[in-house]
């Protein structure tokens, strides 16, 4: 089995964007792995740090401009007006400082936009029962999937698509799968598949991966407008593609 890269994990265990399967999952994983902690706290200290940066930057600019007006002494006739520019430039700074609270990261990147929206799709939980070879194969699939061996993952959900080629959920999964090991164009053939069979309950899954498939390809003007598609429709990302819409201007 190949070996867990945890700094995904570790970001958005932090951010507190696990599912709870997922959270079960890195909370046994942080049992019996010292080092594993110690990189978890050390990452949640530095977000703490980082977050807090351009504030701190800003104050200390803004302290700066007070020194030097106070070691330049104006002229008595100037003094006034001065007066007015430091109050200002003080005000100025404040509205700044409470803009970068209430409106954090107005242009959304790619990064950004993985980290604040992006969450694994969850299979349903009542699983087909298993009647045949394929059926089994599914059901080992959905267990590589769920432990985040997407290799394996995707192996399998191949060998059910030989079978049953139909098979919608499968096909979403395959492309989740390859979406995950960042295998974008594989990803993108699979959710395609899905938005063009029309008949299936997993159009809105594949229309949304499909969007952030786009994003991270760079092809910024598919994504808005797969994006603008979902934000008018009354599925369950509607308003998270609004919210990236609006950060993408």
């Amino acid at each position: 089995m190949k070996t867990v890269d945890f700094s995904y994990f570790i970001e958005r265990y932090n951010a507190g964007e696990m599912s709870e399967v997922e959270k079960q999952w890195f909370l046994k994983e942080l049992e019996g792995n010292q080092k594993l902690r110690d990189e978890v706290n050390l990452r949640k200290r530095t977000d703490e740090i980082l977050k807090n940066q351009d504030v701190m930057s800003l104050r200390t600019k803004l302290a700066n401009i007070e020194k030097q007006r106070k070691e330049a002494k104006p002229p008595v006739k100037v003094l006034k007006k001065t007066i007015y520019i430091r109050y200002a430039a003080i005000f100025a700074g404040l509205i700044l400082i409470g803009s970068l609270s209430l409106f954090p990261g107005k242009t959304l990147t790619p990064e950004k936009i993985m980290k604040q929206y992006y969450k694994v799709y969850e299979p349903p939980t009542s699983q087909r029962s298993v009647q045949s070879v394929t059926d089994a194969d599914f059901t080992l699939a959905v267990e590589f999937y769920n432990t985040h061996d997407y290799e394996k993952a995707e192996v399998l959900f191949n060998k059910v698509l030989e079978k049953k080629p139909n098979d919608m959920q499968s096909v979403l999964l395959k492309g989740v799968s390859n979406f995950e090991d960042k295998k974008y164009p594989e990803a993108k053939q699979s959710f395609d598949r899905v938005i063009d069979d029309k008949n299936n309950l997993y159009i809105d899954h594949a229309q949304w991966y499909l969007a952030l498939c786009y994003l991270n390809t760079n092809e910024t003007e598919k994504a808005k407008q797969l994006l603008k598609s979902i934000g008018k429709e009354n599925g369950i990302y509607k308003e998270d593609a609004k919210k990236i819409i609006r950060g993408l201007k």
